[in-house]
């Protein structure tokens, strides 16, 4: 990673189980949309959103990210919630991420579905203290800044709207169309495509 002084990086979280376009497309908008040094995209460790629910291995996870974003050299892996233990939350992995990047400013990436969701997140006021959401909508969510603004105070000032693609693309309908022999090619990248198939993963 670069030197935080001064540069924007912009965050990108997420099970990645498995990365597909719609987590690049926005990582891309982003990157040139607010100018940023570098994407890193965060694997959850322990999602709090997802107890419970079969999440492939974090190995076969972050994996298939360095695949999916090997062919740009602004998007960098970071490992930050995968080497601690869990429950991972963003207020804390923000924090751990200035002390590696102090002086930076930071841009967490998220579509319109979380930000919905955004104050049901731990600390939502700890996160837009660290950090500025830059946001894509997403289709069938749409956002209400003001009810939003009157559960999380200041939050109205924090969002970015990002021109991103709106592809309506979901790991969870990836991992279904695998499962049921249905193609994955144009959805992934082929490096994710081959990942995929050689370890046999989503499969019955």
């Amino acid at each position: 990673m670069k030197g935080g002084e001064s540069l924007r990086f912009g965050i990108l979280g997420g099970t990645f189980d498995p990365p597909h376009y719609g987590h690049l497309a926005l990582a891309e908008t982003a990157r040139v949309q607010l100018g940023l040094a570098q994407v890193l995209f965060v694997p959850a460790g322990d999602p709090p959103h997802k107890p419970g629910g079969p999440i492939t291995p974090a190995v076969h996870r972050a994996a298939m990210v360095e695949a999916a974003i090997a062919d740009n050299p602004a998007f960098v892996l970071s490992r930050v919630d995968l080497d601690r233990p869990g429950p991972h939350y963003t207020v804390e992995m923000l924090a751990l991420l200035k002390r590696q990047l102090d002086g930076a400013q930071f841009y967490f990436l998220m579509g319109s579905d979380s930000l919905v969701e955004f104050p049901t997140w731990r600390d939502p006021g700890g996160i837009l203290r660290q950090a500025t959401l830059g946001v894509m909508e997403r289709p069938g969510w749409p956002v209400d800044l003001h009810a939003l603004e009157q559960q999380v105070p200041g939050l109205r000032a924090r969002v970015v709207w990002l021109d991103a693609p709106r592809l309506d693309l979901s790991a969870s309908d990836l991992r279904r169309r695998v499962r049921e022999g249905l193609p994955v090619r144009y959805l992934v990248p082929p490096a994710v495509e081959t990942y995929i198939r050689e370890h046999r993963l989503y499969r019955p």
